[in-house]
């Protein structure tokens, strides 16, 4: 099989970006899910950071994998992929300077882009999941990453919740991300084509959506038109994977079938239930 430059594979991804067309991803958790997806003709992967944690750790998504075991895993995809991937790097795992050490780790491990969060992470006591930190910070995080890379073609996409911000917050977030040099805007949270516009109307830069496959935005002729090339709809894919296990051992058992879905048995051998009940305990931190 003939391999494939991670340097090709960042132009690959940046012909995406510079393209008019949307491009929903492939959830790649491990080497063959890799394969398989280019095989199927997928544009591109991307490596949740939650399905890492579930993979790596069989733990929920509460910023307790490692910078080097998140490595580990986008390099062992890295050493086979012949499709571009994008790393879902949460917050970069620490501050700017860990920032640059994330960018340096993922370049070598082959990935085509990243994204750095501007949540506040890991989780604070006392703060919900969900906040955010103050816009220099991460204006400094976006800034460090850039400084960071080698192969300029590698694309440091800069991600926030536009479900916990007004439209005046988001845009100013995200316009001071942009201006900061971000290859891209990643947005999660956005409701509908209308709060869509609202804030695409300000950017230049090619955007990426986290969406969950919500029904009010799966016109992809339109999500073009309004600067949207990467949408990511969630990781079927891995919890298919996850329920596929389930039932093959369980039917080995003879054990009758509980009625749980994909995402049910995630949750219960994560032992996401008891997490939330330390983090509540022990930081007072809630959803």
């Amino acid at each position: 099989m003939q391999r494939i430059s991670h340097h090709t594979l960042r132009k690959d991804f940046r012909r995406l970006l510079a393209s008019d067309s949307c491009y929903f991803t492939a959830s790649v958790f491990d080497p063959m899910s890799a394969r398989i997806a280019a095989d199927l003709g997928f544009e591109v992967g991307i490596l949740g950071g939650s399905v890492a944690s579930l993979q790596v750790l069989a733990a929920p998504d509460f910023a307790l994998i490692t910078l080097s075991e998140f490595v580990e895993q986008a390099a062992r995809i890295g050493r086979v992929s012949r499709l571009p991937v994008i790393a879902d790097a949460d917050h970069g795992y620490g501050n700017a300077l860990n920032v640059m050490r994330t960018v340096t780790e993922l370049e070598r491990a082959g990935i085509s882009a990243l994204t750095i969060e501007d949540t506040l992470l890991p989780a604070k006591f006392g703060h919900k999941s969900t906040d955010l930190i103050e816009i220099p910070e991460a204006v400094g995080k976006i800034r460090a990453a850039l400084e960071a890379r080698v192969d300029n073609e590698m694309a440091i996409i800069a991600r926030t919740h536009a479900g916990v911000l007004d439209a005046d917050q988001l845009i100013a977030r995200t316009r001071a991300y942009e201006k900061a040099g971000a290859d891209g805007i990643c947005l999660v949270g956005i409701e509908d084509f209308e709060h869509l516009e609202r804030v695409s109307a300000h950017l230049s830069v090619p955007l990426m959506l986290v969406t969950y496959d919500n029904p009010k935005l799966r016109d992809r002729a339109r999500l073009a038109s309004l600067g949207v090339r990467v949408v990511v709809n969630g990781h079927a894919a891995y919890f298919a994977a996850i329920k596929a296990t389930y039932d093959c051992l369980r039917e080995q058992r003879q054990i009758d079938a509980y009625d749980l879905n994909a995402s049910e048995l995630s949750v219960k051998y994560s032992t996401a239930a008891e997490y939330m009940v330390w983090a509540e305990e022990y930081m007072q931190v809630k959803e």
